[in-house]
């Protein structure tokens, strides 16, 4: 019988972890093998599909690594599933395909992400040197303000216009002395 060739070259039945090693041990080994980036907590929404059957969740994003996240969702797929998943937060989107890791029902996902675009993947550590303080998050723009100064003459004409009655009506009434209104009447540009 051939060997297939993308099959790994260790012998079949042999474990990755040696079998001489402690429950514990193998635990601590499990952990820094599941873990290889380091996870930063964060709160984004998750939409996501499972490619098999089509259902469609959504959920909390509350930890996010350049490898995978935990989502936080009452709908749950099994370990091994393949979702294909958007991340958004801030007006920002990641979108890549994950594979459920470990499945708590009614809690929640750990998922590993598998197919990620390189564009999508520059957004991911855009996001991971947020969280992390490497990068200060951008601020918000400001919308652009029209200068006042851009006015149509006409409007500028009845602008004064109307400053001159306003001026002289005060004066009539005695709200504004005549000493002051005339003051104000001369800093009015003449037409």
């Amino acid at each position: 019988m051939q060997d297939d060739p993308h099959q790994a070259s260790r012998p079949s039945g042999t474990s990755i972890v040696p079998e001489a090693e402690a429950p514990a041990e193998r635990e601590e080994h499990r952990q820094h093998e599941r873990r290889r980036s380091l996870r930063y907590p964060v709160s984004a929404s998750l939409e996501a599909v499972e490619l098999q059957s089509k259902a469609r969740f959504n959920g909390r994003i509350s930890d996010l690594s350049l490898g995978g996240c935990y989502v936080d969702t009452m709908s749950t797929c099994p370990a091994g599933s393949v979702l294909k998943i958007r991340i958004t937060s801030e007006g920002k989107l990641f979108e890549t395909r994950a594979r459920v890791i470990v499945s708590s029902a009614g809690m929640g996902m750990s998922l590993m992400f598998t197919e990620t675009e390189s564009e999508q993947f520059a957004t991911l550590e855009g996001w991971i040197r947020e969280l992390s303080g490497e990068l200060v998050p951008s601020e918000p723009e400001l919308p652009q303000v029209e200068s006042r100064q851009s006015a149509e003459p006409a409007s500028n004409i009845a602008q004064v216009e109307a400053l001159n009655e306003l001026i002289s009506e005060l004066m009539r009434t005695g709200v504004l002395s005549d000493l002051k209104g005339k003051a104000l009447l001369r800093k009015l540009p003449r037409r």
